[in-house]
């Protein structure tokens, strides 16, 4: 049984490569077309299983998302990987240690158990960067809208890349029977758990979201509060200066020693009631 394992190949080296292995030219020229969703195929006697890969980068705290194809023949395997793609050596190893598993299905199904098994940590990573989040919109930090969005994209790419693989294996353990059965079965309920928390992630954000457009509602409220205020506590001193700077013949506080005195009083006790009914009304 041959394994090749190809990553961002061109098209004239998947043409090689299935010509090699007797592949139609249809079933080639499918091989070099990328896809963004799982899918499941059978053609001219040959399986063609399309998977997505994911992995959750801690430098970054982004998700990176890859793509593999996996050929299967009677007496062979090529698999295809593009974009953030890691080599499969851990599926490799299990397949080559061994003996009893070293069939063409038997890769396919280790290649399957390799991608699942790469989803937990992704999940993880996206639960504590939401915990992160919902704790940073409550402490007002700025630019969090920002975050929850990226965060609440890459649960909806993750969950485009898992929610179908489920039926895909589904499929694959149709005709199955043994270990190879409850292999395939092990890795869908797997599967089925991580799409539920992905969901749950969702819907989580969404609320972060809606609670932290209501939060900035409220903080944009109280700022307009607090500017009106001080708008009308300034503008009783305001009105009082205008009033006497009109410079009339006949203002009987111009010739008032105490006049100038009276006149800050005044503005001075005006600003100060309304400071305080501001301040009881919780506008300050």
């Amino acid at each position: 049984m041959s394994w090749v394992e190809m990553h961002d190949p061109t098209a004239e080296e998947v043409r090689a490569v299935a010509g090699e292995f007797g592949v139609p030219v249809p079933v080639a020229e499918s091989l070099g077309v990328s896809h963004h969703r799982p899918r499941i195929e059978r053609i001219d006697g040959l399986l063609s299983v399309v998977l997505r890969t994911a992995r959750y980068a801690d430098e970054s705290e982004t998700v990176e998302f890859g793509e593999i194809q996996v050929l299967v023949g009677q007496s062979f395997v090529v698999t295809i990987g593009r974009g953030e793609y890691r080599a499969l050596g851990t599926a490799r190893r299990r397949v080559e240690g061994d003996p009893d598993r070293l069939g063409s299905e038997a890769v396919l199904y280790a290649i399957v158990d390799e991608v699942v098994g790469g989803y937990e940590p992704v999940v993880e990573g996206l639960e504590t960067d939401t915990d992160e989040v919902e704790t940073q919109v409550f402490e007002g930090h700025p630019g969090v809208s920002r975050r929850v969005y990226e965060l609440y994209r890459e649960a909806v790419q993750f969950h485009r890349a898992t929610n179908p693989l489920s039926e895909v294996i589904e499929r694959l353990a149709e005709g199955e029977e043994g270990e190879s059965r409850s292999r395939l079965r092990g890795a869908r309920d797997r599967v089925l758990r991580v799409t539920e928390r992905v969901e749950d992630i969702r819907e989580l954000l969404t609320s972060i979201l809606s609670v932290n457009l209501t939060l900035i509602g409220i903080n944009q409220n109280d700022q307009t509060k607090r500017i009106s205020a001080w708008a009308a506590i300034l503008l009783a001193p305001t009105l009082v200066t205008g009033l006497y700077g009109m410079n009339f013949r006949h203002m009987p506080e111009l010739g008032w020693a105490l006049g100038y005195p009276f006149s800050l009083a005044l503005m001075l006790v005006i600003s100060l009631l309304l400071y305080r009914a501001f301040k009881r009304a919780g506008w300050l």
